[in-house]
């Protein structure tokens, strides 16, 4: 059975577990769990003086709520089942953070690295005529995003692809996210997963009655942290980690091995050093060992695996010290190891929560893209003259000069990218109190993955019922 299936019955048992609690008309719960589209394309791009042919999948799970959303990866072990199990946990994901969306996701079979940018840009443009000719790419419909082996640039090749096979759509931008800020994109989009790991982390700390399950001190100040993955979302989680909240990452591990330092790695040297030689081995900065795996299980206050799905299973899931997983990939836990951690009383932050900050700043985009103005165009310099004008009558009537140091901050309107991580903020914060007030305060939640996916179920349930379907 090959790992794309594994994971599609991981997901399905975990949405199973939770329409059970649910009360639903006979079938629905059935109708919501599988898949209601997947479009297989292969296409030929002349290259290096030969014909190659490329496999790509584009799954719609959901369309409750269109467009579907979700990212196209790129991998060369990419394969449909997983396809249709990154679809569904985007259903789950919007529904969870109450956006308007339905849940899609995409794939193709290549190693990004064995293609020159040139070679990669031709084959994207040809998948995305294979996408846009099936209904499976625009603004209404599908929205794509980046996701492994993709970014901003595949994006815009995506983006423009679509806007020359439709010039007559005013909306061509908002065909995809995650695009660069000069050509449509947001700013903050590049770092919005991480950054959603980092409020969702913050939230939990915040509060009292589930941060005491842990057993961990009330304060993020000085924890010990372990991340799988230094790769856009890993590396933006532990950046902001360690240098906003006063996290020591501990432990990184990579492809080729993990590194440690117990007082805390330096994340940007760490970074360069990967983006040079393509691994952590050799890092000045701390202790390589090329067995990799067994940094999942080192002593720490949180682990935040941040690349693939099923790293942690059955198997290594007993060696696991962490009392507080943060799953910042999709599915990295399967679901043997969810229960067997559960059991021991670990609390494990779920996917569809940590993770949504992507989603969750890409529905900004497209909301930018559709109204065509950034936000805080009209009211940046209003707030601001309102701010001084209120800076003003204060001194006038204390007699004192306002603080130099926070006068600039105070002054200032809100950029976009301010907004952004405003917005961000609250959708995390929104989403976790749904959650743990469920964990708190229901007995059909006994953690927090079945409180995720109590949520997003009854939402969808509730849309189908609403639609009469």
């Amino acid at each position: 059975m090959g790992s794309g299936k594994l994971f599609l019955d991981d997901v399905n048992q975990m949405f199973q577990e939770a329409a059970d609690l649910i009360s639903m008309e006979e079938g629905l719960a059935a109708k919501i769990r599988v898949c209601n589209a997947t479009y297989v394309t292969r296409f030929g791009v002349r290259l290096r003086g030969q014909m190659h042919t490329f496999e790509g999948w584009r799954s719609v799970h959901s369309d409750h709520l269109s467009p579907a959303k979700g990212g196209i990866r790129y991998a060369p072990d990419a394969n449909l089942e997983e396809v249709e199990a990154l679809a569904a946990l985007m259903t789950y994901k919007c529904a969870l953070m109450d956006l308007p969306f339905g849940g899609s996701k995409g794939a193709l079979r290549i190693d990004p690295a064995a293609w020159e940018p040139d070679e990669l840009e031709r084959i994207t443009r040809r998948f995305a005529q294979e996408l846009e000719r099936h209904d499976f790419l625009s603004p209404s419909q599908n929205v794509p995003a980046p996701d492994m082996g993709t970014n901003e640039t595949t994006m815009i090749w995506i983006a423009d692809a679509y806007r020359r096979l439709k010039p007559n759509d005013i909306n061509a931008a908002a065909c995809v996210t995650g695009k660069p800020a000069s050509a449509g994109g947001i700013e903050g989009r590049v770092e919005a997963t991480g950054r959603g790991v980092q409020y969702a982390i913050q939230e939990f700390f915040r509060t009292p009655e589930d941060i005491a399950r842990t057993g961990l001190p009330a304060s993020l100040e000085g924890r010990s942290v372990v991340v799988q993955g230094l790769g856009n979302v890993g590396y933006h989680v532990s950046k902001f980690l360690s240098q906003e909240d006063g996290c020591r990452i501990t432990a990184v591990v990579e492809r080729d091995g993990v590194v440690r330092n117990e007082d805390g790695l330096d994340i940007e040297a760490l970074k360069a050093h990967l983006g040079v030689t393509g691994g952590v081995a050799d890092f000045a900065g701390g202790q390589f060992d090329p067995a990799g795996a067994t940094g999942l299980e080192d002593p720490c206050d949180i682990l935040i695996p941040a690349a693939m799905e099923a790293v942690i299973t059955g198997e290594n899931a007993p060696r696991i010290k962490a009392p507080l997983i943060v799953e910042a990939a999709n599915g990295p836990l399967t679901y043997a190891a969810n229960e067997a951690l559960a059991a021991r009383g670990v609390v494990i932050i779920p996917d569809l929560f940590a993770n949504a900050g992507g989603v969750t700043v890409s529905y900004f985009e497209w909301v930018k893209n559709l109204t065509h103005i950034s936000f805080g165009l009209m009211e940046r310099r209003r707030d601001e003259m309102g701010h001084r004008m209120l800076a003003q009558s204060i001194e006038r009537m204390t007699g004192s000069h306002f603080p130099e140091g926070s006068a600039q901050a105070f002054f200032e309107g809100a950029r976009e990218v301010d907004l952004v991580r405003s917005g961000l903020e609250d959708k995390m914060r929104s989403a976790y109190c749904e959650m743990s007030r469920l964990w708190n305060g229901d007995d059909r939640a006994p953690d927090l993955r079945t409180a995720a996916y109590l949520i997003a179920v009854s939402r969808i349930a509730g849309h189908y019922k609403a639609l009469g379907i």
